[in-house]
């Protein structure tokens, strides 16, 4: 099944009306924004271009359809997402064509992500069950002290292109667990995606759930300053983290940042190295190094570095380079030229500061697809240890001793994700609790799920989705005191 015919197959055509769904009602807009293929370039679409008052006139229809839903029981909340999951899976192959045709990467991991985006709709299903307030002893008996979770209102999630799926569904299911309406704005590189989520999540019964498109110049502002809004959530660049503040700052948002990383993989010379370099291939290369918590830094104690880069340059040589459609496929292309760019400009500052460039494979693949690269001799004043890459380049940088691991490792703004791999129990502990970062990976390269907090600390934001702790970043606390005197 070809992209086109996934999407109308999927939406009932009605993605390929050039519409967004707003406040359970389709909308168009007089202009309209082109979605493109990131392997071939070719338009798959278009989507609205809304405007700000279009998007205002959205958040309004949203703001009635969140009284509905917050005033839903919570049995009915889950069981309305329990649907929605459902429809997930038995959509998935559809759903994962879409993310292939307008985010690139490979076909076998946008069925991860669907599976993975799918996960925390079941998740959050089960904890709409589960707003649990608290019950305070009085210090005289003369009253009974109640500490209520309530829904924190009409919420809002800007999402980033990179898990086009995955990064709606962390976001939406703990609103709508909560008792929230949520109103996404995808990328608009990665539009389609959302719109498909939002016709299975009306198609399943949650009419709570909208998607408005459009550039962020043209909409942002709307979104971040709106009264209407009570909560917005944000995924994407420390840069536009930093912008959203300031805009909700006036009406005083509750937020959620999950923003830029940096990522240190640290490899000491007591571990596994096998697994060390299966770590790094997971972190590193996935999704084309275009996750926020991808490896950045790759660390390696100096007396294991040349058997490390050994088995790294091999596992690196069977990656396979194309278009995410073609079997095999292992690497697909960047979201766009500039993602292209960027990892060029990394290479070649690399190199002119010393560091060595040992293994990069040949590609005619097109414009947008990056061949992988692992480069040795890395230093601290490389653009790549103080910028994040986004893209296949491996950086290997020597050290001599766990704390200079450690300095190594905390020396960035950034403070999202980091790894290391030992078998010293003691060092687990002692580096695991040093390290400046709000999720750790220790001999494992993978971070993510939908039980475990997902969040950083530093530069890299604030606020954790997933887990228990996911919901409650749609509810405040309302303290009731009743006088039984």
């Amino acid at each position: 099944m070809d992209a086109t015919s996934a999407i109308a197959a999927l939406s009932r055509n009605d993605l390929k009306r050039e519409r967004a769904l707003a406040g359970g009602e389709w909308v168009s807009s007089a202009s309209t924004i082109a979605v493109s293929d990131p392997a071939t370039g070719a338009v798959i679409g278009s989507v609205p271009a809304m405007t700000a008052d279009e998007v205002s006139d959205a958040l309004a229809a949203a703001e009635v359809q969140n009284r509905r839903w917050a005033a839903k029981g919570a049995a009915e909340r889950a069981g309305l997402l329990h649907r929605w999951h459902e429809a997930i899976q038995a959509n998935a192959e559809d759903l994962a064509t879409i993310i292939t045709a307008e985010q690139g990467k490979p076909l076998a991991e946008s069925r991860g992500e669907v599976a993975y985006a799918a996960s925390f709709v079941r998740w959050f299903a089960e904890e709409a069950r589960r707003g649990y307030g608290q019950i305070i002893p009085s210090p005289d008996g003369s009253r009974q002290i109640f500490a209520l979770q309530e829904p924190v209102g009409l919420s809002v999630a800007i999402t980033p292109w990179n898990f086009p799926a995955a990064m709606i569904t962390r976001k939406a299911g703990a609103a709508l667990a909560a008792g929230c309406a949520m109103v996404v704005k995808p990328s608009e590189m990665t539009p389609f995606t959302a719109l498909a989520l939002a016709v299975l999540a009306q198609e399943s019964g949650i009419d709570a759930l909208s998607v408005v498109t459009g550039l962020p110049r043209d909409i942002g502002t709307v979104l971040s300053t709106s009264p209407r809004v009570r909560k917005l959530s944000f995924t994407g660049s420390t840069r536009v983290g930093r912008i959203l503040m300031e805009q909700a700052a006036p009406t005083l948002k509750r937020l959620s940042m999950e923003l830029g990383g940096n990522a240190p993989f640290i490899v000491f010379d007591d571990a596994d190295l096998d697994r060390a370099v299966e770590g790094v291939m997971a972190s590193k290369f996935r999704n084309a190094g275009q996750t926020c918590v991808c490896a950045n830094r790759i660390l390696v104690q100096r007396n294991v570095l040349p058997q490390f880069t050994e088995r790294l340059v091999a596992a690196v040589g069977r990656l396979k380079l194309g278009n995410g459609f073609a079997p095999g496929t292992t690497i697909g292309p960047l979201i766009n030229e500039a993602a292209a760019d960027k990892v060029e400009r990394h290479l070649d500052d690399a190199t002119a500061r010393g560091g060595r460039l040992l293994y990069r494979a040949s590609s005619t693949a097109g414009e947008r697809f990056t061949a992988p690269a692992v480069v040795v001799d890395a230093t601290t004043d490389m653009q790549l240890a103080s910028e994040e890459t986004f893209g296949p380049l491996a950086p290997l940088f020597a050290f001599d001793t766990e704390e200079e691991a450690v300095d190594l490792a905390n020396a960035s703004e950034s403070g999202l994700a980091g790894y290391f791999y030992s078998r010293d129990v003691g060092r687990i502990w002692r580096v695991a609790r040093a390290l400046e970062t709000g999720m750790i990976g220790a001999n494992t390269g993978m971070l993510s799920m939908e039980v475990a907090p997902f969040g950083g600390i530093k530069q890299s934001g604030f606020g954790r989705e997933g887990s228990l702790l996911g919901m409650a970043e749609y509810m405040h606390v309302k303290t009731l005191h009743l006088d039984v005197s």
